[in-house]
């Protein structure tokens, strides 16, 4: 594998990009290898500046769900762009996105589009703050939700990846009205809403914990969430930014059957363009301005080129009910594959597997919280991805994030991919 090109370019770009990249996740460094540099993709395969191409299973970390530059959405996007970029004004496609979202989660009444997962979340708290009269926030250790300063405590993704779980920067202030639980300890969320109940305005979780690796909530954990928020009349928020659209077309929230009062999503909803949204019951998102007092608002939200995206990617996965069938299935045999490597190698491996999404832990441990993710063996995982890499796998540059799989992966991807993963 040669890979001359990227490296130039990885030299020239930490010249002028923090770290050479615009995400840090992306600089490989928890993998100990330089970073690739992609030219173009198409399907299931991602091809670098060198000519190197891959099977795929990071796909634009999870929006690729139809593979890359699938031709319906491609032909749809070109010819929106012929109309224009953005006009900062309303347009149908936002109406059309929008019906299919409510009609996919039934949960949400009205929504608003966004331009990245991060604004999503934020702007979905401050409706929750507004909504209840409330100021605390309850999150849980190790979910993600983007990158704004009130939710940067204890968060996941490349923020485990890098062992700064907070980050440098973050006034105190910002963080004091976040209190932090463990994801599938309901005594921990007990023991913080006994205490703060009639002050905590919402809670927020990940209905799947895909920053820190891939981690399932227990059984009747989200059902006990839903009910003690009932009962201190605070708001439960899922946070679908990786799950939605992904385990289900109605997402996490069909698939374990909880109705949320909130929902943030991004990612897939977007069709690979920068989107996101979040919305929830009517009454709540009639707060956000211009009916009600919760100001948002921003300059390309709905944008008319990442709308066609959303749509018609959401249209394909509501004609193919197919895909969902067909990516579990194929999810299913690398995860069988990954514990099989584990057995053959001796190197103790946990996989944690719901749907499309999985993950490999190099622990014997079971992985079902915090502490338990962050028990793998990182050396172990960085000679796991080496390995996959040379053999022509693209998996995440980091043992906290999900292998994506999608309707794009040929049963010849499958076959290859599991015997690289057993060679």
């Amino acid at each position: 594998m040669i890979t001359e090109k990227s490296q130039k370019l990885f030299e020239e770009s930490q010249k002028k990009i923090p770290g050479g990249v615009n995400s840090p996740v992306r600089a490989f460094r928890s993998v100990g290898r330089t970073p690739l540099f992609i030219h173009h993709a198409k399907g299931s395969h991602i091809t670098d500046v060198d000519g190197n191409t891959y099977i795929d299973y990071v796909c634009s970390w999870g929006p690729g769900i139809l593979g890359h530059a699938h031709p319906q959405v491609i032909e749809a996007v070109k010819s929106a762009c012929d109309r224009g970029l953005t006009y900062g004004a309303p347009t149908e496609n936002e109406l059309i996105l929008a019906d299919m979202i409510c009609e996919a989660m039934p949960s949400v009444e009205k929504v608003r589009l966004v331009s990245s997962g991060t604004e999503a979340v934020m702007s979905a708290i401050r409706t929750a703050r507004g909504y209840t009269g409330r100021d605390y926030i309850i999150k849980f250790k190790g979910n993600y939700h983007g990158h704004s300063d009130g939710l940067l405590v204890k968060a996941g993704s490349a923020a485990l990846t890098t062992a700064v779980p907070d980050s440098s920067g973050v006034p105190a202030s910002y963080t004091e009205n976040t209190l932090v639980a463990l994801y599938n300890d309901k005594q921990s969320v007990t023991s913080l809403m006994e205490t703060y109940g009639e002050k905590v305005a919402a809670i927020i979780v990940e209905p799947v914990a895909a920053n820190m690796g891939v981690v399932l909530p227990e059984d009747g954990f989200l059902q006990f969430l839903r009910k003690i928020t009932e009962e201190y009349g605070s708001l439960l928020i899922f946070d679908e930014v990786i799950t939605g659209f992904r385990l289900g077309y109605g997402g996490a929230q069909e698939y374990f059957g909880i109705r949320p009062d909130m929902t943030t999503m991004g990612k897939i909803v977007g069709g690979g363009m920068p989107m996101a949204a979040y919305g929830g019951r009517r009454d709540i998102m009639d707060m956000v301005s211009p009916v009600g007092p919760v100001y948002q608002a921003g300059t390309l939200s709905g944008n008319p080129i990442a709308t066609t995206a959303g749509i018609e990617t959401l249209k394909l996965l509501k004609a193919h009910p197919e895909y969902y069938r067909q990516i579990d299935e194929n999810a299913a045999k690398l995860a069988a594959a990954l514990e099989k490597r584990g057995e053959r190698t001796g190197v103790p491996v946990t996989v944690n597997r719901v749907g499309s999404l999985l993950c490999a832990f190099f622990t014997g441990r079971k992985v079902n919280d915090y502490d338990s993710a962050t028990s793998s063996d990182l050396e172990a995982y960085a000679a796991y991805f080496g390995h996959m890499l040379e053999g022509g796998i693209y998996v995440a540059p980091s043992q906290y994030e999900a292998m994506f799989v999608s309707a794009a992966h040929s049963d010849e991807d499958i076959e290859r991919t599991c015997q690289v993963i057993l060679s």
